[in-house]
């Protein structure tokens, strides 16, 4: 049985595609945080990012203002968002950011433009790339079920300012983080 399933971590993940993405790549993500986190995962069509959303002088898109559509979206209160972008995200306190989630909302948000912003020489574009974005989505969705930023760096929960962390760190949450999150949902 996964640490996941042990946690007896509930709800619904709904996986939404903003803008232009490749939908081949969604779908093997949303089939992945299936057995990730026990639940079930939903895929939406694609809907437009929100174009109050961007800052024409900075030329990226403010990450809370997609986060508060997201929260927007949600059919039942159970279910946490995680939206999928191709454009440039920034909060006002940070150039970029990769992702960005609202635990508080149930909403959590990732972009690929950093993620896809390195040269990969002769790595496998595809392969780095989903597991950049695995790695990230994971992350964030830890956040809405209550992990906290670890100081682990082989921990899918080691906060990442850039592509080269998130490269190094793992894919899996590590056995302190499991710990800490099964007491609180006891």
């Amino acid at each position: 049985m996964s640490p996941q399933r042990r946690l007896g971590l509930r709800n619904k993940i709904v996986v939404v595609p903003m803008g232009e993405l490749d939908y081949s790549m969604v779908n093997k993500l949303a089939s992945r945080l299936v057995s990730y986190f026990s639940v079930g995962v939903d895929v939406l069509q694609g809907v437009k990012i929100p174009q109050e959303a961007l800052n024409q002088q900075r030329g990226q898109y403010y990450s809370t203002v997609i986060l508060t559509k997201l929260e927007l979206m949600k059919s039942a209160p159970g279910e946490k968002m995680l939206g999928l972008v191709e454009e440039d995200l920034y909060i006002p306190s940070k150039n970029y950011v990769i992702g960005q989630a609202d635990p508080a909302g149930r909403s959590a948000l990732v972009s690929l433009f950093r993620l896809r912003r390195e040269n990969y020489e002769m790595l496998d574009e595809a392969k780095v790339l989903y597991s950049r974005l695995l790695k990230e989505s994971v992350h964030q969705l830890g956040r809405l079920w209550g992990f906290k930023d670890c100081r682990n760096p082989k921990c899918v929960m080691y906060l990442t300012d850039d592509v080269y962390e998130v490269d190094r760190k793992g894919n899996k949450f590590c056995d302190n983080c499991l710990r800490r999150v099964k007491v609180r949902l006891k």
